[in-house]
């Protein structure tokens, strides 16, 4: 950009689309562009998104009995989080729930990738599984109370748990809690209606239980994530113990020639 004297902004015509460049660098293509995930700003999601991806498609097209058995080891029901609980948490977020995929691409550009680009990658993530593993325990705990109690029958602990909805419904109400006040009141508006929505809808308590829970964890965390990453205060003492032990210049001894 060159500048004439009167202050006032001309463009260079000899750039090649200099003007095409300056109307992407302005106006709402601009906001648009800046918001639009790529591998530098939004690593974890865009990666997350690739390997649901890649699980959709084998799961279309391998074999439905190993499908079915590799699904049924990812599962969060009861009986898999007694036995296998640290495999079944982890495997049970790399499927999603049905055989479609894009659904999952709008719900991680809209909430997982705004919230990665404010927070970072590894806080993202932190709350995706913060409401992935609360979620699933909470839920699964509930249906558990219930089959003891003889509420539900025991074929309830091996019904097929997987999905990434508590890390999506965790991650929107983390974001809700970084926006601005009314952008704080939509968001939590617009998850409260699809949760009640889902509720209404499905009629399932794992659920009804899971959804709730991981948004409120999201909202838990308001609070941490709103800080700066890293503890100010072991800065600031970092800081005084490094003025301390420098150097201290002595005063020049005066020599008494009397």
């Amino acid at each position: 950009m060159a500048y004439s004297r009167q202050g006032t902004a001309r463009l260079d015509l000899a750039a090649p689309y200099a003007g095409l460049r300056f109307g992407l660098r302005a106006g709402p293509l601009h906001w648009v562009l800046d918001r639009v995930p790529t591998p530098r700003r939004n690593p974890f999601a865009l990666t997350y998104l690739l390997v649901l991806a890649g699980t959709t498609v084998f799961a279309q097209f391998a074999d439905p009995g190993l499908v079915h058995q590799l699904q049924n080891m990812s599962s969060t029901d009861g009986h898999n989080l007694v036995h296998t609980p640290l495999r079944s948490l982890l495997m049970s977020g790399l499927w999603v729930a049905g055989p479609v995929w894009m659904p999952y691409l709008w719900a991680f550009a809209f909430t997982v990738a705004p919230l990665e680009r404010r927070v970072g990658p590894l806080r993202a993530l932190g709350v995706f599984a913060a409401g992935h593993v609360v979620g699933t325990l909470l839920s699964q705990l509930v249906v558990a109370v219930a089959v003891a109690t003889g509420r539900m029958a025991p074929s309830e602990l091996d019904v097929l748990d997987i999905g990434v909805s508590y890390g999506v419904l965790a991650s929107l109400g983390a974001l809700a809690g970084l926006l601005s006040v009314r952008g704080r009141y939509l968001a939590l508006a617009g998850a409260f209606a699809l949760v009640v929505h889902q509720i209404a809808n499905e009629q399932d308590l794992v659920t009804a239980i899971g959804h709730p829970t991981a948004l409120l964890v999201g909202m838990a965390l308001w609070g941490p994530l709103r800080r700066p990453p890293g503890n100010g205060q072991w800065r600031r003492r970092g800081r005084r113990l490094g003025k301390q032990a420098l150097p201290q210049p002595q005063p020049h001894a005066v020599l008494d020639n009397a």
